[in-house]
Formats: structure tokens, C-alpha cells, sequence
């Protein structure tokens, strides 16, 4: 691994004793003298990254979320290393930060530790999805968000219109772009036609209040996970920056086990964290604590090469063309189904034919109805 500690700022030394079920106990900080990473691990580090929202002019971070985080109590089956690593002290341009964040991310996951950055504006996770360009590595993303952020290809990027920029670049990595908590006051007509015209996934904030299950597909299909904290209800977190309607406490930390949960997540963001007060920040270490227990309890089932451990279910759709291919985890009981490639399309598509789902879509093909999630994957394979 490339030398990370130059784009870091040290945390001041603490004056505190944990105790020794604490994560204060186990976290290897960055005080000074900067760690050597170990693969399969998590690394934390934070982005007082804020001149993507124009609303925002304070750089400064006064959060106590570390320290929040340090006094709760770990789980039994923690068995990986966690980093915090600092702070990335932002560049004289902003492009410099999206630099520093682009060359750590990049250097992380190729070294199979998991990223958890905690920012500053949304726009930074175009510097994470940076990374992976450099891996030539096509990616989903799954944006925890009560809007889409898309913006139009002559407005600036920001925190609310970045996910455009992103599109725009060439090459293009980006194979989905799922969305869960979208509140429909929040999305023009034309960026709903836009999702649906790139068979992007959305899962509305009244669904996924109705059926978790119905947003646990678009988790487990991640590579970065973009959460955005103005998506929670404002007043479970004493904010004036989000929004009255939103996720409650609990659902966003349930929401970040599962992320924690996914074998192909390998990035976790937490952005727009600025309006931040004592309740904020112990609801911001639970987010990151579900989060650590979820990878922790990793089922590592996700089928990319023998099918050994699954259940196999074939489904032949009257008066059409199509066969679909379920599969079902020994081990978790969570489900998959198969969608087909052309093989002139190569490896490139290989960690995105085998959809997520529910068993839900399974009882929909065997009613002779074709999965919605089905037939978006097959029109960005094809």
C-alpha cells in the first residue's frame, strides 16, 4: 500500500480510559504516528469538506461523534481491525480534497479494507467513485436520500446536483444507481423520467415504510453506499438543515446494518453531516456501530462462483422467450435470480448479472409475472 499518511491530519491525544468492552479499547487511532493497514479491515476517516453546499461556510468540525463511537460497547463477534485514521484537511481547491479522497479510496479497497468516510458535502462521493474508475471497476450505488441530487449538465457541482457529473464522465462506470427514501415533493417530473429512462432503481420513503424487504435488494447490491444524514427526520436529530419528513432513527441504523451486511459493499459515506449537536452525534456512532456489526457478520454467501451452497430454481414464463434462474442461500436464506449477458460482453459484467431480490420476485415469476428488477438489469446488460 501506497503511503496514505500524507493526506491526513493526526487526532489530538485523548486523556480518556475505556474500558475494555468499549471500541475505545480496540480502534487503532491515528495520533501522531500513523498505522500500518491490514487487509480485511475498516478504516474511519473524516472530510470537513463543505464548499459543495453553498449554504454551508463553516469548515470547522467541532463533532464529537469519535468520541461517541469510542464509548459504545462492541459486539462478541468483532474480529477485524478498525482504523481511524484522522481527518483530510481540505485542499486549497476543491478538486484537491476530491484528489485526497480519490488516492486513500482508491488504495483502501484495492487493499481489501473498507472505507467509511464521514463528510462534508455529498458531492464528495464523486471523489469515492473516482477510486474505482481507477480500478476500472463498474460500480452500483445506493444513496440513502430524500431527493436524487441530479441536477443539469451546465449547473455547478454540488451536494444536490452531482449524481449528472457523475454520469457525464467518460469512461462511465457507474452500471446502477439505486435510490431508497426519495420523497416525491423533492424530485422534478423530468429527473423521475430520467431514472426510469436509465432503469435506475428508486424505492420511495412510503415504501420502504411499508417493506423494509423491499429496499434490502437495493443495499445488498452496493458497492458505495451514499448516505446522506438529511434524510433523517429532523427532529430525531435536533436539525434545522433536514427535512420534516424523513427516516427515523432506528430505520437509518437498520439501514446500515444491512449496508454492513452486503459482501459487495465496499465503500460507506455518511455526507451533509453539519448541522451537528450532542443527539446528532450519538445517533451518527449507532450508524457507524450497525454498520461495523453488520460487516462483522458478513454471511460472505454472495454467489459469484459455485452455486454449491444454494438452492437452484428455474422458472419458465408462459408465452415468452425468458427462463429466469433463482438462487437461495443455504446460509442466510436471502435470494438471487439470474439475469443473462451476451458473451461477447466479456467478464465486465460478471458481478452484475446475479441480481438481489426477494423471494416476493420469485413468487411473481411463478404467477407468470416478469420481476421488475429482472428487466432493468437485462436492459443495461444488453
Amino acid at each position: 500500500m501506497n503511503d496514505l499518511s500524507i493526506y491526513f491530519s493526526p487526532l489530538p491525544e485523548e486523556d480518556v480510559n475505556y474500558e475494555g468492552e468499549q471500541i475505545g479499547q480496540i480502534i487503532i487511532s491515528n495520533f501522531g504516528e500513523f498505522p500500518e493497514i491490514a487487509s480485511k479491515s475498516i478504516a474511519l476517516f473524516s472530510v470537513p469538506e463543505y464548499r459543495g453546499n453553498a449554504d454551508h461556510k463553516n469548515n470547522d468540525s467541532r463533532s464529537e461523534f469519535r468520541s461517541k463511537l469510542k464509548q459504545l460497547s462492541r459486539s462478541k463477534n468483532w474480529n477485524s481491525t478498525i482504523y481511524d485514521l484522522g481527518t483530510i484537511i481540505p485542499g486549497e481547491e476543491l478538486k484537491d480534497t476530491y484528489f485526497a479522497i480519490s488516492s486513500v479510496v482508491h488504495e483502501l479497497i484495492k487493499t481489501d479494507v473498507i472505507p467509511i468516510l464521514i463528510g462534508g458535502s455529498q458531492d464528495l462521493v464523486l471523489a469515492a467513485y473516482d477510486a474505482y474508475a481507477k480500478l476500472e471497476q463498474l460500480v452500483n450505488i445506493c444513496s440513502i436520500d430524500h431527493s436524487l441530487d441530479i441536477g443539469g449538465p451546465e449547473v455547478a457541482i454540488s451536494h444536490n446536483a452531482y449524481l449528472t457529473s457523475l454520469l457525464l464522465k467518460r469512461p462511465c462506470y457507474l452500471f446502477n444507481h439505486a435510490n431508497i427514501g426519495l420523497q416525491i415533493p423533492y424530485a422534478q417530473p423530468k429527473e423521475l423520467k430520467l431514472v426510469e429512462s436509465l432503469y435506475f432503481d428508486v424505492c420511495r420513503l412510503g415504501e420502504f415504510n411499508d417493506d423494509f424487504k423491499r429496499a434490502e435488494p437495493h443495499l445488498r447490491n452496493a458497492d458505495i453506499i451514499n448516505l446522506d444524514f438529511n434524510s433523517i427526520k429532523a427532529s430525531d436529530v435536533f436539525s434545522h438543515k433536514a427535512n420534516p419528513n424523513g427516516f427515523q432513527a432506528q430505520q437509518i441504523c437498520q439501514i446500515s446494518r444491512y449496508a454492513g451486511i452486503s459482501d459487495k459493499v465496499n465503500f460507506f459515506g455518511v455526507f451533509n453531516y453539519i448541522d451537528f449537536n450532542e443527539m446528532s452525534d450519538k445517533l451518527l456512532s449507532e450508524i457507524l456501530w450497525y454498520f461495523i456489526d453488520g460487516y462483522q457478520s458478513r454471511w460472505g454467501d454472495f454467489p459469484v462462483s459455485s452455486k454449491a451452497g444454494y438452492f437452484k430454481f428455474n422458472v419458465e414464463l408462459e408465452n415468452g422467450n425468458h427462463s429466469i434462474v433463482f438462487y437461495k442461500s443455504h446460509k442466510s436464506d436471502r435470494w438471487w435470480m439470474e439475469v443473462p449477458y451476451p458473451p461477447q460482453k466479456g467478464s465486465k459484467y460478471e458481478r452484475h448479472h446475479l441480481v438481489p431480490c426477494n423471494k416476493e420476485d420469485y413468487d411473481r415469476a411463478m404467477q407468470n409475472e416478469m420481476p421488475d428488477l429482472w428487466w432493468k438489469t437485462y436492459q443495461k446488460l444488453t
